[in-house]
């Protein structure tokens, strides 16, 4: 009684309150699940809506190359005589009925039902995740798993091909999870062996983790299909299983960057004949004997469905040709957990995801001496889950609890609904440098794309060029011109801001966060989002408003004091004509970002005048854009603008910036260690 008096608040109010909170966390779990839904559900419309609206001959190619009026499944010769048809023997017996269906019906029908094996691969995923899961993400679990098929390249290139690839893996996960009973479990996995052999490697699982019936089964069953194959198509059978082993040299060049399988890679390497079928084999028997040791242990642990993307991922490598709308497994090694911190849980899930979205040109930069490793990423990734990565057992102690993260004190903002998000902690540690560095060449590589992208026409660009020019005459700052030739008429200061225009542009930000990484963790992730938040405002700029600069505008007398004279019907700016879009003017980023690293500076160095050199850069940087007829006066402006709106939309959604920095908790920790010493040496 005395505790509830003092306490100021009865137990009927306080269970009252409590009741309230529970109530309102299960209505904001409604509204993301919901959420996420919806995002699934829109995802799945576009993928579907994508290839339907495609014309006829341009989708569903391979569908079409199977069973259309001229397709290989049609002829009285061997599937094989056109190298066009990947499957096996089997998968051509089961597909022969679909040649006397109708060709649109067949396509929608096809279509639609491919969406539903991903829908039943989502589910099937969501329900396998390794126990305990907690209740919020045993609902969030399907719409998410759907909506990351329905993104990644291996989905999105089985709806555009009409391959058969999902079915494999589908029944796998069917035989792992969801029927009861060893033997039909068996025979699952022995059809999906059927469909697609190295899947047989599940067997070896099957064996090891006690299930060995189900393991019999599916060998069994493997060999019928292959036998009543063999039957019914000798020759077919002969052609793919000895010709051809197993598959390879099918549905394109063995060497092409389609083929992310050793066999592929170490062809792409330059090696060829005995010498590559040996490397090939020493390094098949040793991926797959790694593999499935991992796999087992995994399955002993209690993560099945990691044991299960274990051993496809050493499938995709073993396999003589493993095609892109092959490398599922890969995407299931998601539910691997990877690092003692929580700060380093989510490299893993963001890597994994990054390789099955995005084409691999934009992962890593376009430099020869990467060129191997671009090339042959979603292999590396396949080979890392099957072989290296030190995921995490259920026995761990950091399992379920990893190191927690260091958080500094928020800082109280004037206005009372800021941070918008709450949630966005100012972190004191820093941030994971590998996941860092893939985000930033993600980050760009978008840039680039949609910078490229956002033409509106030179029509256009120059027509808003001259609206530029006569509003800054109107506001009498039309200095371009001026300021243009009286650098032409200094050889020594047009030399100078022409290098400065070319060589500091990138330079300066990535030394500043390169800095800001190593000695204030804090104040980069800062810096890092509102520099961010500004070049997709800058991008939105550039898809809205193309603009000429002043030097690709026509009878004004501008003097490309960089690129020299120009046709300016077919310019020529050397390697980069055809990847950049030189109408993407307003706002100026050159400008905005040398804003950005002044006010950066300006903020965080601790003397005058390192300041004031951090005001020189913005200013150098306008006088070369302008001077070099790079950039129209208000192209600056515009840059100023988008940098502006980075820093407040950063305010405004994570809270004023900390003012405790990893160097100062550092300092104050070792200050308090140092008084402890003290204390304990005079007691």
């Amino acid at each position: 009684m005395a505790n509830v008096e003092h306490s100021g608040r009865p137990a009927g109010a306080a269970g009252a309150f409590g009741a309230t909170a529970a109530g309102a966390a299960r209505a904001r779990l409604r509204v993301a699940r919901l959420g996420l839904w919806l995002v699934a559900a829109v995802l799945a419309v576009r993928q579907v809506a994508v290839v339907l609206s495609t014309p006829q001959g341009e989708r569903l190619t391979d569908l079409e190359t199977w069973v259309g009026p001229n397709g290989v499944l049609h002829v009285k010769g061997s599937l094989y005589d056109s190298t066009q048809f990947t499957g096996t023997p089997f998968g051509g017996l089961v597909l022969k009925p679909l040649t006397r269906a109708a060709e649109q019906a067949l396509g929608w029908g096809w279509t639609f039902g491919t969406l539903l094996l991903v829908v039943a691969l989502g589910l099937v995923v969501s329900r396998a995740l390794p126990q305990p899961v907690t209740r919020r993400a045993s609902l969030l679990a399907a719409p998410v798993a759907i909506s990351l098929l329905m993104l990644s390249l291996p989905v999105r290139n089985t709806l555009w091909l009409g391959q058969t690839s999902i079915i494999p893996v589908l029944l796998v996960l069917l035989g792992c999870f969801t029927v009861r009973g060893e033997r039909a479990s068996g025979v699952l996995i022995g059809l999906a062996a059927a469909l697609q052999p190295t899947v047989l490697l599940f067997a070896p699982l099957l064996w090891f983790t006690g299930r060995r019936r189900a393991a019999v089964t599916s060998a069994l069953t493997f060999a019928a299909s292959v036998v009543i194959a063999w039957a019914a198509m000798p020759h077919d059978s002969y052609t793919y299983w000895v010709h051809h082993m197993a598959g390879a040299g099918l549905g394109g060049a063995a060497d092409g960057l389609g083929n992310q399988s050793l066999h592929g890679a170490l062809l792409r390497l330059g090696l060829t004949g005995p010498l590559e079928i040996g490397v090939f084999l020493t390094l098949g028997a040793a991926v797959t004997c790694l593999g499935l040791r991992r796999a087992v242990r995994y399955a002993r642990d209690g993560q099945l469905l990691l044991a299960v993307a274990i051993t496809g991922c050493a499938a995709i490598a073993v396999s003589p040709t493993t095609w892109q709308h092959q490398l599922l497994w890969v995407l299931l090694a998601v539910v691997g957990r990877v690092g003692k911190r929580a700060s380093d849980r989510f490299v893993w899930p963001v890597v994994v995801v990054l390789v099955v979205t995005l084409p691999s040109k934009m992962l890593l930069p376009n430099v020869p001496a990467m060129y191997f490793l671009r090339d042959n990423v979603p292999l590396f990734m396949a080979l890392a889950a099957a072989t290296l990565v030190p995921f995490l057992s259920c026995a761990s102690p950091y399992y379920r609890r990893p190191i927690p993260t260091d958080y500094a004190a928020p800082v109280l903002a004037r206005w009372s609904r800021v941070p918008l998000l709450p949630f966005w902690h100012r972190v004191l540690t820093r941030p994971n440098l590998l996941l860092e560095l893939l985000l930033i060449r993600v980050f760009y590589a978008a840039y680039s794309s949609v910078r490229a992208a956002a033409t509106g026409g030179r029509g256009v660009a120059e027509e808003h060029g001259h609206q530029i020019h006569s509003i800054e005459k109107a506001l009498h700052i039309d200095i371009e011109q001026w300021a243009n030739h009286s650098v032409v008429k200094l050889p020594w200061l047009e030399h100078f801001l022409g290098f400065y225009y070319e060589s500091f542009h990138f330079v300066v930000p990535l030394t500043i966060l390169g800095v800001l990484y190593v000695r204030r963790p804090v104040d980069y992730r800062w810096a890092r989002s509102s520099l961010g938040i500004a070049t997709l405002l800058g991008l939105l700029g550039f898809w809205l408003y193309p603009l000429a600069p002043p030097r690709l505008m026509p009878g004004l007398g501008f003097i490309d004091t960089v690129h020299g004279a120009q046709n300016l019907a077919k310019p020529d700016y050397g390697a980069m004509t055809a990847v950049t879009n030189q109408y993407a003017a307003m706002p100026s980023l050159h400008f905005g970002w040398s804003l950005w690293c002044g006010i950066v500076i300006v903020a965080l160095a601790p003397k005058w005048w390192m300041k004031a050199l951090g005001l020189l850069h913005p200013l150098f940087t306008v006088s070369a854009i302008v001077a070099t007829a790079n950039h129209w006066v208000l192209d600056a402006l515009g840059g100023a603008v988008v940098v502006g709106a980075g820093f407040l939309l950063t305010y405004v959604l994570s809270g004023p910036r900390a003012v405790r920095s990893w160097d100062d908790a550092w300092q104050r920790d070792e200050a308090s260690h140092s008084v402890g010493q003290a204390a304990g040496a005079r007691n």
